[in-house]
């Protein structure tokens, strides 16, 4: 594959949007994907239906990883490129617009939990205070929807420059997303899915990576993604930074044993760490 990717008569050989327009695709659908491996990996005790002290710490440490995976993905990721977008761009004033959407970000989250909680039409008390844990499931969905955009755009833009950008660049982000969709998984399993609902939750967003993907290949330039990316970037992190803070850690927080809470710490460096070696790739 190294070599065929390597010689340029190969690529010419076929239509150019041919191999564009196919790469992506593919690209885009091979990310998607990755949001059934927790199925897989993670053990069905975890967040299944049997309950227990070992599920349920098992499910906060699965927790906590995704709070560092989310602070890392934000600190390290979003946020860097969103600086390193405006630098290029030299447009004036921009770190108060990314300042300003990710503020948007996180009040947007907050209002949208509350509205949604408030219209629950429910009066059982006990169904309706089940069906509001699950709010918090579908905006880290939204969040993973705006996540997955930015993905297939990434995937799209690189495959319009040339195949073999396209291809390190797909498996550079499916690299990153792996652990981030075991976070995923972990908060949609707090929030009330059994797995296989969460999965196919999870499959779901990836259509929106493929819609991105698509949008790129329309736009046929990447300097007309510049400015989307300036303010999708920093919305997605005020809506990571939301869901980690406001609707994770508060659980977290409430773990009065030592051995838990460090290892629940422990599992949120362990996050941030993950999401840190990705970086560097």
């Amino acid at each position: 594959m190294e070599y065929i990717l390597s010689v340029p008569e190969f690529i010419s050989t076929f239509p150019t949007n041919w191999t564009q327009w196919a790469g992506a695709i593919v690209g885009a659908i091979l990310v998607g994907l990755t949001g059934v491996l927790p199925l897989w990996v993670v053990p069905a005790k975890v967040g299944g239906t049997t309950s227990g002290t070992g599920s349920d710490d098992n499910l906060k440490y699965l927790l906590g990883f995704a709070v560092g995976g989310l602070l890392g993905d934000v600190f390290l990721h979003l946020l860097p490129e969103t600086y390193q977008q405006m630098a290029d761009s030299g447009e004036e004033g921009g770190l108060g617009r990314v300042g300003v959407a990710v503020l948007t970000g996180i009040l947007t989250f907050l209002v949208l939990e509350k509205v949604l909680e408030m219209s629950n039409p429910e009066t059982n008390e006990e169904a309706r205070e089940k069906e509001n844990k699950k709010i918090v499931g579908y905006l880290n969905l939204f969040a993973n929807c705006t996540d997955n955009l930015l993905h297939g755009l990434a995937v799209g833009t690189s495959f319009l420059s040339s195949f073999r950008l396209g291809v390190t660049t797909t498996a550079a982000i499916l690299l990153h997303e792996i652990p981030h969709e075991f976070g995923d998984f972990a908060i949609l399993l707090k929030s009330g899915f059994d797995r296989w609902e969460a999965a196919k939750a999870q499959i779901s967003t990836a259509l929106v990576g493929l819609l991105g993907a698509l949008l790129a290949l329309a736009f046929e330039s990447s300097n007309d993604l510049e400015t989307l990316l300036m303010y999708i970037l920093p919305f997605t992190a005020g809506g990571f930074l939301n869901i980690a803070l406001v609707s994770v850690v508060p659980e977290l927080m409430e773990e009065k044993r030592p051995g838990p809470a460090l290892g629940q710490f422990l599992c949120v460096i362990g996050g941030i760490v993950a999401m840190s070696l990705l970086t560097m790739i």
